[in-house]
């Protein structure tokens, strides 16, 4: 075990407050930017057509669940890549970018055939034929993204450890832009070019992904040749990829059970009725976009705490801890506020004034932010916990932790609160809050007491168990 080393002078809490929003607040500019880009999507199509809605919805949450599994080597990166930078292991840094690199596109190869052969398996999941034949065209065009987008995500670690979050945010605000811009083209055929509908709205995400891809490389490559990324990518490195391998997969399967929870949840919500399935929407929404704020808290706290493990420096990171984590309880409460003070205002903002069901939605969706103000407290919990547990490179534990509260406890809590018990939305939102809740003191009792306790911080046992 390194020795701990404690700082000549340690850094205040108002240090700490301004290192994490001069690093976490481009990450959640940019969390807000790629949230815009599917918010972007769902209104266009929405405008062009029902069907086109729905098809490129059911299309992107299937290419989602394959990404959020596939990007886990490019969230291992993000630690790596901090503790690396903490120690002045310069060839580490490359190293282990590079191995996620390998990895990314290894799982893309493997990722591919389901996107390309869609359709049986919608299908199988009982889709209606029209709605899946459309989405499974979606995805033959869209579907091939996934390599730059995997890429862009182990690029996006790479230089977010670094702390250079700037051009992270502005790759994502230019990826949000030209998607916009290329769908209004292509989906409705404006400026001369042919109507393609969903097909454009393929083409448009597929390039968006591409350019992204191009632009992060050049500026990675430019700005920081002394990493040489590309320079022999052809060697493979063994060691290296299966360390990565080692904290990306449970990092995916961990990312890829809290989802699950929010699909079963719309799942349930749907077997309410269509009512009850559009204000989850609505509601499940405006909670999203509050979320990218702890999220990129949650980003801002890997890489501190990566760089303080880097170096085995304990007291920093548990000043640093704290104070991440009380900003996340800072905005849980601006975001309560909000949800109970003007809960119709903000459902109001997603609906046409002339719509005859919106008295109804409403009157549904007002009792869904009341328990999204409690969502919002556990869910930015378990979110930062998660982030500083990754900062030190223990996932293995965590994502037994998330299986058994996005699963064991939040999905099982929901069917039987909504249904055996009969609180119908409210009870499947009451199952969201209880595997939240669960997840969060869970994980920030493992930080707490296994990391900090206990363990401390040390590059040889990465991942305590």
């Amino acid at each position: 075990m390194n020795k701990i080393i404690q700082p000549n002078s340690p850094m205040t809490i108002t240090g700490h407050t301004r290192a994490i929003a001069t690093l976490g607040l481009p990450l959640v500019g940019g969390h807000v930017a790629q949230f815009a880009i599917g918010l972007t999507d769902t209104v266009m199509l929405g405008w062009y057509g029902v069907e086109a809605l729905a098809a490129v919805t059911l299309a992107s949450t299937y290419f989602f669940v394959l990404f959020l599994f596939g990007s886990g080597f490019g969230f291992a990166v993000m630690p790596m890549v901090a503790a690396a930078a903490g120690s002045g292991e310069d060839r580490q840094i490359r190293r282990c970018t590079r191995m996620g690199l390998w990895l990314s596109l290894g799982y893309g190869v493997v990722a591919m055939p389901a996107l390309i052969f869609s359709r049986p398996i919608l299908d199988l999941l009982g889709q209606d034929p029209v709605i899946a034949e459309m989405a499974a065209d979606y995805l033959r065009v869209a579907g091939w993204g996934i390599f730059p987008a995997l890429l862009v995500m182990v690029l996006k670690s790479y230089l977010a450890a670094l702390e250079r979050t700037q051009i992270v945010l502005w790759v994502t605000l230019g990826a949000a832009l030209m998607n916009a811009l290329v769908n209004y083209v292509l989906i409705f055929g404006n400026f001369g070019a042919p109507e393609l509908g969903v097909q454009g709205a393929a083409i448009a995400s597929f390039s968006t992904q591409v350019v992204s891809f191009i632009a992060i490389i050049i500026y990675a490559l430019k700005v920081l040749p002394e990493h040489a990324l590309l320079k022999n990518f052809q060697r493979p490195d063994w060691e290296m990829l299966r360390e990565v391998f080692r904290l990306g997969i449970p990092i995916g399967l961990t990312t890829l059970s809290e989802v699950s929870l929010f699909a079963a949840s719309a799942m349930m919500m749907g077997w309410l009725g269509t009512v009850a399935l559009a204000a989850h929407g609505i509601a499940s929404s405006l909670a999203g976009l509050t979320f990218m704020v702890h999220l990129g808290l949650s980003n801002a706290s890997t890489i501190r705490a990566g760089n303080a493990f880097g170096r085995g420096d304990r007291e920093h990171m548990a000043r640093g801890a704290k104070v991440v984590t009380v900003m996340s309880l800072l905005m849980s409460v601006i975001a309560t506020v909000f949800f109970l003070a003007t809960p119709e205002l903000l459902m109001s903002l997603f609906m046409n004034g002339d719509d005859p069901q919106k008295p109804e939605i409403l009157a549904v969706g007002v009792g869904l932010l009341a328990m999204a103000a409690l969502f919002q407290l556990v869910d930015g919990l378990q979110a930062i916990a998660l982030g500083l547990l990754r900062g030190v490179q223990d996932t293995t534990v965590p994502m037994l932790i998330g299986v058994f509260s996005y699963w064991g406890v939040g999905i099982t809590a929901s069917y039987v609160l909504g249904f055996v018990l009969g609180f119908g939305g409210i009870g499947v939102w009451s199952g969201l809050v209880l595997g939240l809740g669960c997840a969060s003191v869970f994980l920030m009792l493992r930080f707490w007491g296994r990391v900090i306790g206990t363990v401390g911080v040390a590059k040889e046992n990465a991942d305590p168990s």
